[in-house]
């Protein structure tokens, strides 16, 4: 008899068809799974080894390097504030010099640092240690994986992981690379709202439009979703990625401290707020305060020896919250409002409105919502879990669990390329069902030009300098050709993710390049609410701009052409007793499109005038042309 081989005797657990979904939150996140393929209501909340349906989403270092996670590294972050990271999604994918981020270098007790390498933001330890904020990602999303896999009994590799509806390329990319640090592959990047509508849309078995406000601990996101039939079609979407509970937390943090400085007057504001285990206390406090006046109308913070052996105690009421941070609630609405226009539709065509994330419980946002949509919110959905029943879902369309059921999203800002003169050429509108792929063909603007820049813009204006760039690349080895004649198809990829991929394509070579496009920095809402306000204020003026440019440009191209043949035939036409005067007007023309460019704003210029110039001139150079080959064949 053969012998078995020791590995036929072990119980190996196998890597699991399964898709789990986690939602990766600001202050806290959680992990689902469909617990049967059968019954679409199935998506469910794991537990954590504390027995948790949620981890707070903070990540402690101690002395040794070694990590501690959730609601352990929460306890302990009074007596270790410098290596104690919490709120990091609001710095994934940004910019050292990002304005957020400096924003929150003043209110966060740890370090935040350059990363000389690539400029990004990065933390460091109070031993020198340093980390990305993709690493501390990849500690929570460990430490849910071990938790599906504890429970499940089940290997677990492949993951739907949430992120804001306005997160951009890098910060979505670094939510991916959070997943590949410890070996997780993460298959769909889903939009936080779109997923608590999957999770409703399923669960409710609702047709019609829906609207997900959604407040978390440090992002903004409203969205209208189309739901009909099993499709999920996301009509608009606005939002901040900074902007959340972590913000009322921290205007109620200075309010405390500076009531303590009113109880005890000869204490300095500064030795409070640079003294990280007293902020951590006073932080924790606020965080407590502002829970509890979702549920009663007044509580007392209550911190004993939190200064110099000196107490604070005071009471707050709801209404005094609620007018502290009416700015921020209010900061949430206009993006409401532009969602709804950009969808085209009236806030009393909304059929449902789902509250989502842990602000949403605060009372005043919710009647403040009830009352842009003039309709009573829907509140049986639990805001702290949704998002991650809605991954979970989406890992069960992944994995083919769940059928008959699909998603549509759209991509925020229109994209599109530079184009000769300065003109900004979109090819994907703001607002496009993504996955999307879409290939336009272009040209040269000279002779014998063997490369093309392509710069890559977004943004709804009509030139590129008022949009935003946020990449580039030269796609090089193009055979030398008169100008116009090479065709070259630039092809924008925008994959279920929203990450954005663009190519170049000569056809008759084959040469090719394409770049993942990674914008600089995000966009708050105020910023994408400056970019389409600008846009629709100056339409007229720029589509006006835009037709005089075009004019000016196929004035240039005639008579640039013009320039070329008169160059190369010099020697035959230099004897013609009108070359001396088109040339001069040649010259002058030419004055005229260079002053124009360097003053396209300018409407006192006279385009009709350079264009009638340019065709006058076109003209006489061809009757020129005729009369020298006459000449020439005469002989």
């Amino acid at each position: 008899m053969n012998l078995c081989s020791p590995i036929n005797r072990l119980f190996l657990r196998q890597a699991s068809t399964k898709v789990i979904g986690i939602d990766l939150g600001t202050t806290n996140s959680a992990v689902a799974y469909i617990r049967d393929s059968n019954n679409l209501q199935s998506a469910t909340i794991i537990e954590n080894d504390q027995g948790q349906r949620t981890t707070p989403s903070i990540v402690a270092y101690n002395k040794a390097g070694d990590a501690i996670v959730g609601s352990v590294a929460k306890r302990q972050a009074a007596l270790n504030p410098k290596s104690t990271f919490f709120a990091t999604k609001r710095l994934i994918g940004r910019l050292y010099d990002d304005p957020e981020t400096q924003r929150d270098l003043k209110t966060l007790p740890y370090k935040i640092i350059r990363n000389e390498e690539n400029a990004y933001a990065y933390l460091e330890t109070s031993n020198g240690q340093v980390k990305s904020p993709a690493e501390i990602g990849s500690v929570i999303l460990s430490y849910l994986r071990k938790s599906a896999e504890e429970y499940l009994n089940e290997k677990i590799d492949k993951a739907v992981v949430t992120v804001p509806a306005y997160f951009n390329d890098a910060q979505r990319q670094a939510t991916k690379e959070a997943g590949t640090m410890i070996g997780l592959k993460v298959l769909r990047v889903v939009n936080e709202p779109t997923a608590a509508a999957l999770s409703f849309g399923l669960n409710a078995k609702n047709n019609g439009l829906v609207a997900v406000y959604d407040l978390g601990g440090g992002t903004f996101d409203i969205s209208l979703l189309d739901i009909e039939g099993g499709v999920f079609e996301v009509k608009a979407t606005n939002g901040d990625t900074h902007l959340g509970g972590e913000d009322f937390d921290n205007v109620l943090v200075n309010y405390i401290v500076d009531e303590f400085i009113k109880q005890n007057p000869g204490v300095e504001k500064t030795s409070i707020t640079s003294n990280g285990e007293v902020i951590q206390r006073i932080k924790d406090a606020a965080e407590k305060a502002k829970i509890e006046l979702s549920h009663v109308s007044e509580t007392v913070i209550d911190l004993p020896f939190i200064y110099d052996e000196k107490h604070l105690q005071l009471t707050l009421k709801e209404e005094e919250l609620d007018n502290m941070t009416m700015h921020l609630i209010k900061k949430t609405i206009a993006p409401v409002y532009k969602a709804l226009s950009d969808a085209d539709v009236e806030p009393e065509d909304v059929d449902e409105i789902i509250l989502v994330g842990g602000m949403t419980r605060m009372p005043k946002i919710r009647s403040m919502v009830s009352e842009v949509f003039n309709k009573k919110v829907n509140t049986t959905v639990n805001p702290d879990e949704t998002v991650a029943l809605g991954a979970a879902i989406q890992g069960g369309i992944l994995s083919g669990e769940i059928k008959n059921v699909l998603l549509l999203d759209v991509t925020p800002l229109t994209l599109g390329i530079e184009t000769f003169g300065g003109v900004f050429s979109p090819l994907i509108p703001r607002n496009t069902t993504i996955p999307i792929r879409k290939t336009e063909a272009f040209s040269t603007g000279a002779d014998g030009q063997t490369g093309v820049e392509i710069r890559i813009y977004q943004g709804e204006r009509g030139l590129v300098r008022d949009n935003i760039k946020i990449g580039d690349f030269t796609l090089a080895g193009i055979p030398p050709k008169p100008k116009g004649t090479p065709q070259i198809q630039v092809t924008f990829d925008i994959d279920a993710d929203g990450i954005i991929t663009v190519s170049a394509k000569e056809v008759s070579s084959g040469k090719e390049h394409s770049v993942n496009v990674i914008p600089n920095t995000g966009l708050t809402e105020a910023q994408i609410q400056k970019i389409i306000e600008e846009a629709n204020a100056n339409k007229e003026r720029d589509m006006l701009i835009k037709k005089r440019l075009e004019v000016v440009n196929n004035a240039d191209l005639m008579i640039t052409d013009t320039e070329g043949v008169f160059e190369k035939h010099q020697n035959l036409i230099n004897k013609e007793e009108s070359y001396p005067g088109l040339l001069e007007t040649l010259k002058n023309l030419r004055t005229k499109i260079n002053h124009f460019k360097a003053n396209d704003s300018d409407m006192s210029i006279d385009v009709d005038q350079i264009k009638r110039q340019a065709d006058a001139l076109q003209l006489k150079a061809l009757q020129l042309f005729r009369d020298v080959s006459k000449k020439q064949n005469t002989k």
